[in-house]
């Protein structure tokens, strides 16, 4: 009963914790006019990415690798099935035509490397610091291609919407740069702290119901961290503002390979056998090839494709589940 308690009560924290942090951070990019499409694709998906980096480091710390490498595969599908499909069907999702020259590639590039990176059944150090140093390479590169595009011109309207999601989670409306600072303080405080409780409740769940941390990482914990994502573009979408949501679901799942397994194998030992991610990786690609052809191929996602891919996380969470 504790564990479930401590799982519980580390998912709430989670979530409070990144909207907190979400609205802080945005409405500190707005009072410094940042683009909104910079906005979508560095400050809220580094903050909604948040959940995924510390519970990967704690779970990577506990000896819980596969915990870590679950939550960074679940949360990429996750991302595009559940929150993607949802805020499509909420409102058609337009796409911002940077985002298809710029940051798609980019999302196909890092999910491609997945199974190169596992060839060996373990994230080594090496590898992990190469991906932080990419994220950092690629972050920069972004606020370069923005500064130097239409992306300046455009309205911050979007980042108002991301800033609603932490509205109705109860945090405080930052008024100016030091209380929008404060914000981000302590929601990276209450961030930390659930986490830890997070991962503590996964870990006892899992050997109560005798799961193996593969299952709980993709399917418990990738959920339960990608509640920030889903908050954010579903008040996004319901505001008009679903090319928030776009932007948001391809920087979180480009930052969760780069940032979250590269920080979680800096931190632990992270992997699994490759044989035994055939399913999950599987899943992983044809979600984001759908996503990359919606993208490409059209200015809008649409409620049937958002149908489509909604329908496609279904059936992978029951037959991940039914695998075991």
């Amino acid at each position: 009963m504790n564990e479930w308690v401590s799982l519980l009560g580390g998912g709430v924290l989670l979530y409070f914790g990144a909207e907190w942090f979400v609205g802080g951070a945005s409405a500190l990019a707005l009072s410094l006019r940042v683009p909104q499409i910079l906005v979508g694709l560095t400050v809220v998906a580094y903050g909604t990415s948040a959940p995924e980096i510390i519970v990967g480091v704690q779970a990577a710390r506990a000896g819980h690798g596969e915990v870590a490498l679950g939550n960074v595969i679940g949360s990429n599908i996750a991302n595009i099935g559940l929150i993607l499909g949802i805020a499509a069907l909420i409102r058609p999702a337009r796409v911002d035509g940077g985002l298809r020259r710029r940051e798609l590639p980019v999302l196909l590039v890092t999910t491609a490397v997945l199974p190169f990176l596992l060839l060996d059944g373990v994230v080594s150090q090496w590898e992990a610091g190469g991906l932080l140093f990419v994220a950092l390479a690629y972050t920069g590169w972004m606020i370069r291609a923005a500064r130097s595009s239409a992306a300046l011109a455009t309205a911050v309207s979007d980042a108002k919407a991301a800033s609603a999601a932490a509205d109705d989670a109860g945090a405080p409306t930052p008024q100016n740069a030091p209380r929008a600072v404060a914000t981000v303080g302590g929601g990276l405080l209450v961030l930390l702290l659930g986490g830890q409780l997070f991962i503590d409740g996964a870990v006892e769940v899992a050997r109560a119901m005798g799961l193996s941390d593969r299952l709980v990482g993709l399917t418990i914990v990738a959920v339960g961290t990608s509640l920030p994502e889903l908050v954010t573009s579903v008040v996004a979408a319901r505001r008009g503002h679903s090319d928030l949501a776009v932007g948001n679901v391809v920087g979180s799942n480009i930052f969760n390979v780069l940032l979250c397994l590269g920080a979680a194998g800096l931190a632990g030992s992270v992997g699994a056998p490759l044989s035994t991610l055939a399913v999950d990786l599987g899943a992983l690609f044809v979600m984001t090839a759908l996503a990359a052809i919606f993208i490409r191929t059209e200015r809008t996602i649409s409620r049937l494709e958002g149908a489509v891919v909604l329908a496609l996380y279904v059936v992978f969470s029951i037959v991940t589940v039914v695998r075991g």
